[in-house]
């Protein structure tokens, strides 16, 4: 915290507060995410460490940025870029709704963000307005990965209490364990409805009024939830029918376009394996109907090298790689996805990366372009690997809102799955250049991962 001036308070949620800071040495604006005491609360600690994992996992630019991780006074701290406020903040100021243009370009930005996500095989499974940040130039972030988790293994559980309640699918509603990234895309329907219309869709005040609201508006639930219905103790003797013609979703949404409507329905189908996943909606005709993706990307991409030249800890980031972004006494090795290409990467002008999903999870890091070491290793591997684009760091900044009204997820400890389960069960590198683990990554133990340069 030496390096950073406090400039005040931004938001506080259940695990810390995020602070607005300014860096000395550039005057750069960060938000700076300061946890609870994580060796008192193991709850707290589960979060944190969850989160940091994926930031370390994942790489898109429509993922905000870490720029540096390190623990103080047993408090872990994350460094993020300062994105200027959030979805939820231009609903507040805009209470009829976000202008069209702008709703098309934040879901068309949303859904690249998730699709990325699910292609590494992670659910964020908390998307709501206080979770998308969006830049002045209007350069959307997603962010808080506390609740990510990967994709269940077979037969795998996941538990239900995720999500805001207002974002939350029927199948994590009615009790689901078996759900996958399908619950992304229906908060990403309940998103775009309020973006429309500047009021949530479904603002139930409990998890049953939530179903009947839902209920009410789309129809019964799948046959398979309406047997876990019939188990659920909480739902014992409640009978939930398709409301009137006055209570459908057409009516929720008088006058929108025939268009929009047809995407929200994609997004909002009852049935999870109906449900449409990210990268099929990207193509969807409310996007493509007028070649917006293609008018678009070209000035998202004036905006994102708008906003990487003009960030001066964002060039120092990429000039030095991994060892700028520092992860202070963490006891975490560099890793990278599962080995899914980014889908959609950007390029930015002289800032041409290769992002290496499977070598830097054999090494553990990222080595210099063109060594010996480098060149010997391609030889290995067993399909190309070559794939340019612009990496992004990701970070979790959470706003809270204001409004006391909007529900918060605050879930038990028995409720959040161990640590552990968030990435694969690690083996003993033979590579002479993979950093060893540094105990129990706490305490006073530090481990300096070095300063290697992007690729």
């Amino acid at each position: 915290m030496d390096k950073y001036d406090k400039l005040g308070v931004i938001g506080e949620g259940s695990y810390g507060i995020v602070l607005k800071c300014r860096h000395r040495d550039t005057g750069q604006l960060v938000a700076i995410k300061k946890f609870l005491d994580s060796e008192e609360d193991k709850l707290v600690r589960k979060i944190a460490l969850r989160e940091i994992k994926m930031l370390k996992r994942l790489e898109h630019e429509n993922l905000v940025n870490v720029l540096e991780v390190f623990r103080r006074r047993k408090r872990l701290h994350l460094v993020l870029e300062y994105v200027d406020h959030t979805i939820l903040e231009e609903l507040e100021n805009q209470p009829h709704g976000i202008p069209p243009n702008s709703v098309r370009e934040y879901s068309w930005q949303i859904l690249r963000a998730l699709a990325y996500c699910h292609a590494q095989r992670v659910i964020h499974r908390d998307v709501k307005p206080e979770n998308v940040l969006v830049s002045k130039s209007g350069v959307l972030k997603l962010c808080d990965f506390g609740f990510a988790r990967l994709f269940p293994k077979p037969g795998e559980s996941c538990t239900e209490y995720v999500a805001t309640r207002w974002y939350r699918g029927p199948e994590l509603l009615v009790g689901d364990t078996k759900y996958g990234p399908e619950v992304d895309v229906w908060a990403v329907g309940c998103l775009f409805a309020e973006m429309t219309t500047g009021e949530p869709l479904f603002p139930g005040e409990s998890d049953i009024d939530q179903l009947f609201l839902i209920v009410q508006a789309l129809g019964r639930v799948c046959e398979r939830h309406q047997d876990l219905l019939r188990g659920n103790p909480a739902f014992l003797g409640l009978k939930m029918r398709p409301g009137a013609k006055d209570s459908s979703l057409e009516s929720l949404l008088p006058g929108m376009e025939v268009t929009s409507f047809r995407f929200l329905k994609a997004c909002l189908t009852m049935d999870p394996s109906a449900r449409p996943l990210c990268d099929a909606l990207v193509h969807h005709a409310y996007f493509t109907r007028d070649g917006f993706p293609e008018q678009f990307l070209p000035v998202l991409k004036q905006k994102l090298a708008h906003e990487f030249l003009s960030n001066p800890l964002l060039k120092k980031s990429r000039r030095s790689g991994d060892g700028s972004r520092k992860w202070h006494g963490l006891g975490l090795m560099s890793r990278s996805g599962s080995g899914s290409k980014p889908s959609s990467a950007l390029q930015l002008p002289q800032a041409h990366h290769i992002h290496d999903q499977e070598l830097t999870a054999r090494l553990g890091r990222r080595i210099v372009k063109g060594s010996p070491y480098l060149e010997s290793v391609k030889k290995q591997l067993p399909q190309p690997w070559r794939n340019p684009g612009l990496p992004s760091h990701l970070p979790a900044l959470t706003r809270r809102s204001l409004n006391k009204k909007r529900p918060t997820l605050v879930p038990t400890v028995s409720s959040v799955s161990t640590i552990e389960s968030l990435s694969p069960k690690s083996s003993k590198s033979n590579s002479p250049t993979s950093p060893a683990r540094s105990g129990k990554g706490g305490g006073k133990d530090k481990e300096n991962l070095p300063a290697i340069p992007f690729l």
